[in-house]
């Protein structure tokens, strides 16, 4: 019964993922840093991309941060990039880079931003794209290091994590 348990998770993760790479082929983007850098979803070619929006005053958005920042580090294989909505300025962004020591990109983004990437139901909402550049889906709500450590590896628990 475990076994058959097992191979059905696996078999579903992988339904999903062919589903996903057949169907929902992510559309080119780009977007500009804090700092003026350009990122696409083109110049990542090779990488797992993570875009996460997230907003200053969004309790947790602000808890995953250190996550993140630490998935950055250790995985040269990943490159997140967080999308900033809903601020009064773009000071209070910079502020809250600084306060948290955020090393992956940040980007201003705006409603047309999150409509352009699907929409977003809640903050924060992540975008995970693989090395080919497909969207594998999105995420709505906080997520740990570890389920994305398990979405980037493809492991079968992953898969109700990020759904299209």
């Amino acid at each position: 019964m475990k076994t058959a348990a097992l191979f059905s998770r696996r078999t579903l993760f992988t339904v999903l993922l062919l589903l996903g790479s057949l169907s929902c082929g992510a559309s080119e983007w780009a977007l500009k840093d804090t700092t003026g850098v350009r990122y696409s979803l083109s110049g990542l070619h090779g990488k797992w991309v993570l875009v996460n929006f997230w907003a200053p005053w969004c309790p947790s958005c602000i808890g995953e941060i250190p996550e993140l920042v630490s998935l950055q580090q250790q995985h040269k294989d990943l490159q997140v990039i967080g999308v900033a909505v809903m601020y009064k300025t773009r000071r209070e962004v910079a502020d809250m880079m600084q306060s948290q020591a955020i090393t992956y990109p940040i980007v201003f983004g705006n409603e047309d931003t999150a409509s352009d990437f699907g929409g977003m139901v809640g903050m924060p909402t992540s975008f995970l794209y693989s090395p080919s550049g497909k969207l594998l889906g999105k995420h709505d709500g906080p997520l740990t290091r570890e389920e994305i450590e398990q979405a980037i590896a493809q492991k079968p628990e992953a898969a109700a994590l990020f759904t299209r």
